[in-house]
């Protein structure tokens, strides 16, 4: 199994090496370090990547070094890939820097709505249900654009709105069906992702009647565990393995020869 999504010190994760080795000791078969980017051309984008630095448009040739390194130290492939902000209306941008990084593979992610990051719940505690109910309409719609694109070989998380209380169970069967009917016939892969397996929410994403839609469908998944620090790689990977196991799917692998591999 591969865990194609965690993050180091080039946006905000923990040591490169350090999430690399934890992976290895995890038994996994590969890592992708796929650290937070955003070349959004919007002023409110750009405050929030200063702020945050997440700056990889600028730093990917130092740490496709660190990658190198890392490489040679451990005995699982290592890629060098990227998680990039989504937003419909700069896919010009965002296409145009991917093609010149040339990374492994991309990971597309929609983390905001509003111009705000769905984490931040204060924004849309006050918000009126029907307000929500459209805010998570949007997400969805967001997401179906994403897949569209064609722009990354995985979308991350697809249920982001699910970690904040305020959002969480506005989510309907037709959501979950036209994003399905999105993948179906898209090269792009949605994720089995753990990133808040262990905290408050404690659910994977999708979550599970989304992941229904997606296996009646026979749309295919990867794995990510969206670790930022090097003792949450294991722990995740396990429940995501038990997941898979319980319902009988098998992760594709992403082909990235440069890291020494073949995928499916």
């Amino acid at each position: 199994m591969y865990d194609y999504h965690v993050h180091s010190t080039y946006s905000d994760g923990s040591f490169l090496e350090r999430m690399v080795t934890a992976a290895e000791a995890a038994g996994l078969d590969g890592v992708g370090i796929a650290d937070h980017c955003s070349v959004i051309p919007d002023g409110t984008a750009e405050r929030r990547k200063r702020l945050l630095g997440f700056n990889l448009d600028a730093t990917y040739g130092r740490r496709r070094e660190a990658i190198a390194v890392a490489r040679e130290r451990v005995d699982v492939p290592v890629f060098d890939a990227v998680e990039m902000d989504y937003h419909p209306d700069h896919e010009a941008a965002i296409g145009g820097f991917l093609a010149e990084a040339g990374f492994d593979y991309a990971i597309g992610s929609v983390h905001d709505l509003e111009g705000v990051n769905v984490h931040a719940r204060s924004y849309f505690a006050d918000r009126s249900e029907v307000e929500r109910r459209d805010l998570v309409d949007r997400y969805f719609e967001k997401l179906v654009a994403l897949v569209d694109s064609e722009l990354f070989e995985v979308a991350a998380h697809p249920d982001l709105v699910e970690r904040n209380p305020h959002l969480r169970g506005f989510a309907t069967a037709d959501h979950y069906e036209r994003v399905a009917a999105a993948f179906e016939r898209s090269r792009t892969v949605p994720e089995v992702n753990a990133g808040r397996l262990l905290d408050d929410y404690g659910e994977f994403h999708p979550a599970p009647a989304f992941l229904d839609a997606l296996v009646d469908r026979g749309v295919s998944v990867t794995v990510g565990t969206d670790s930022h620090e090097p003792d949450s790689i294991e722990p995740r990977a396990v429940g995501i393995r038990e997941e898979l196991a319980e319902r009988g799917l098998d992760p594709v692998a992403i082909e990235a020869t440069t890291a020494g591999t073949r995928g499916d």
